[in-house]
């Protein structure tokens, strides 16, 4: 998580959506970098609500902080995750995906509670408004960089130049028709976010 008090403006880190490279690149220019522990680094709208919003209001005397998350698309995003958990040293460990294939991931991940590897959590939930009405006022699509960069330029009035960082080893991932279609009717909640993306 970034935050750029002058600009009011709160970058929250939805994972597996390429923002570590954003951290770097902007850190130096935000006012509070949030790296550790991973549940604050990956605070989303509801913690941000509950913790991150409260102080800002009640300690810093402000209401008008603005916040920014990017969202990829939901099989893509699962496949990031799924090649993530098959790096070398998860090999064995009960989160990696070595011994199943993509379909037998995303199959586990529609269970009402998947397994350790599967456990990946919800871009939904991660950007679920809250019910005071606190939600992400600027989403961007991960596919769509340039909207991105313009808007942070235009925000921070700095030029952002990215490197790729923490960048899951690159397979070949095909998702069969029917364990798609059965995504989207158990998940139908993450593909309506995303393609509600302007």
């Amino acid at each position: 998580m970034l935050v750029f008090w002058k600009e009011r403006l709160v970058f929250l880190s939805v994972p597996k959506t390429g923002t570590t490279a954003y951290e770097s690149a902007l850190a130096p220019r935000a006012a509070i970098v949030v790296n550790d522990p991973p549940e604050l680094k990956h605070a989303p709208v509801y913690r941000y609500n509950r913790f991150f919003r409260p102080m800002f209001e009640k300690a810093c005397k402000t209401d008008n902080m603005e916040t920014m998350a990017v969202m990829r698309e939901p099989v893509s995003w699962l496949g990031s995750w799924y090649r993530y958990r098959r790096r070398p040293f998860m090999k064995g460990h009960p989160k990696g995906t070595h011994d199943v294939s993509f379909d037998a991931f995303v199959d586990a991940y529609c269970q009402g509670s998947p397994p350790p590897f599967a456990n990946v959590g919800s871009q939904f939930k991660f950007l679920e408004p809250r019910p005071n009405g606190v939600k992400v006022d600027h989403l961007f699509h991960y596919e769509n960089q340039p909207a991105l960069l313009a808007f942070l330029q235009d925000r921070l009035g700095v030029t952002v130049e990215t490197e790729r960082e923490n960048v899951s080893p690159q397979m070949e991932l095909t998702l069969s028709p029917q364990m798609e279609a059965k995504l989207r009717r158990k998940r139908p909640e993450e593909f309506e976010l995303y393609d509600s993306i302007a």
